[in-house]
């Protein structure tokens, strides 16, 4: 569903540079109702190639996972043959705006940095935002957990040693990201409860690959982060000529530890959780 990003083309690579951070927080919030997880029927809404879902699934009962990819789809079926096989997982090709689930089908949904792919936050009454939230009150069951990763505008902007590189890609993309302010309240608009924000400080998206200083020149490590979807080929240039240099003159790897230092205080993601009312 995302709106800036070719999934069909970089899925294919997205694994060698992306891990699932902050699993530990969405357990922690899947566990706080009380409800044993082994019981949990779980919707991972916009699962990618199901990174999330390989490391959330020993710990629940079931989870159905939704993305409108199909590349993305094909390689998180992959991973899961024998589970498959057992009815422990089930894959859909879906908009996660409208989904093919009966009203209150589940006990908790987990949406991992998927909202800044539906729309550009321009529009005051967020209208695609609003929809999803309204099909996530209707499949879960009252009570229900939802469990959202997304970053603040302060991370985005401050978390990534990389993102100093591309200011204007960075800015583009902080419009496409609700304010967690913004966020809370169209959830309270469409039902649900806010019970807490976590960040995740000790967790990067990209694990140890997030600190090859000379990822940007290669297209691979680019293509498992869709900013770079939003830079253009001048500024692309422009960076590698950058990165490059400084590589050359032996300044790279000090630049790297100054931009990253205010990532290890704000941390890269947030976890907003919320119950159906």
């Amino acid at each position: 569903m995302s709106k800036f990003e070719n999934y069909t083309k970089t899925s294919r690579s997205y694994d060698k540079t992306r891990i699932p951070a902050g699993v530990e927080i969405i357990l922690g919030v899947l566990a706080k109702p009380g409800r044993p997880l082994d019981q949990i029927k779980l919707l991972d809404a916009g699962c990618g190639t199901g990174n999330y879902s390989r490391s959330i699934l020993p710990h629940v009962g079931q989870i159905k996972a939704v993305d409108l990819n199909q590349g993305m789809l094909d390689i998180a079926a992959e991973k899961f043959k024998s589970h498959a096989d057992q009815g422990r997982i089930e894959f859909h090709q879906s908009s996660i705006d409208q989904m093919p689930f009966k009203n209150k089908s589940f006990d908790a949904i987990m949406v991992n940095q998927v909202l800044h792919h539906l729309e550009e936050m321009q529009d005051a009454d967020f209208p695609v935002c609003r929809r999803v939230f309204m099909e996530f009150h209707r499949v879960l069951k009252p009570g229900g957990s939802l469990i959202i990763n997304t970053s603040s505008h302060e991370q985005i902007r401050n978390g990534y040693w990389f993102y100093k590189l591309i200011p204007e890609a960075v800015e583009k993309l902080c419009r496409r990201y609700l304010p967690l302010d913004t966020l809370a309240m169209l959830l309270t608009a469409s039902g649900f409860s806010i019970n807490g924000r976590f960040v995740a400080l000790d967790a990067m998206c990209r694990g140890a690959d997030y600190f090859d200083k000379l990822g940007p020149l290669k297209k691979e490590w680019r293509d498992g982060d869709s900013t770079f979807a939003l830079v253009t080929d001048t500024e692309l240039k422009r960076i590698q000529n950058e990165v490059s240099k400084m590589e050359a003159d032996g300044t790279l790897a000090s630049y790297v530890e100054t931009q990253d230092r205010s990532r290890k205080h704000i941390g890269q993601t947030t976890f907003v959780a919320a119950a159906r009312n």
